[in-house]
């Protein structure tokens, strides 16, 4: 099963970790990730930049609204990402335990869906399998 591990903290994490070492939080972080690649779990991951950078599409109007960053109160961003696959929930959940994060972050843990998971007729579903045989990958074209 695959999971994705989402990183959230709220304001009070964000500027206690401006007192932090930032070479010792990449080292933690590294450390983690290795972790996960040696156990042969880790998909993918990545750290995001500041929402200032980043910017909201929303769909409520006819014509979708494009809006700049900073969006949204702190504890609604995400920062990162892992993407993971175990044999368990449970398991899933043991891996996110051991993430190096502090007080005022949170890891929202949620299952990937997978290919088995839709009615194999569809044909979209079919095309999936092809693109990812194209692509001479097993992870997924779109979400």
């Amino acid at each position: 099963m695959k999971y994705m591990l989402i990183m959230r903290a709220t304001d009070a994490a964000i500027e206690a970790s401006k007192d932090m070492d930032f070479n010792e939080i990449i080292n933690a972080m590294g450390r983690y990730n290795e972790s996960l690649i040696k156990a042969g779990v880790l998909l993918g991951g990545e750290g995001l930049a500041e929402a200032e950078e980043g910017f909201v599409v929303d769909f409520d109007s006819e014509t979708p609204l494009v809006t700049d960053g900073p969006y949204g109160e702190t504890k609604e961003l995400f920062n990162g990402f892992w993407l993971i696959q175990t044999s368990t929930k449970e398991e899933a959940a043991e891996w996110a335990k051991r993430c190096p994060l502090g007080p005022g972050n949170k890891l929202e843990v949620r299952r990937v869906h997978e290919t088995e998971d839709f009615d194999q007729d569809n044909e979209y579903v079919q095309k999936e399998q092809v693109w990812r045989e194209e692509l001479g990958t097993d992870r997924p074209v779109a979400g």
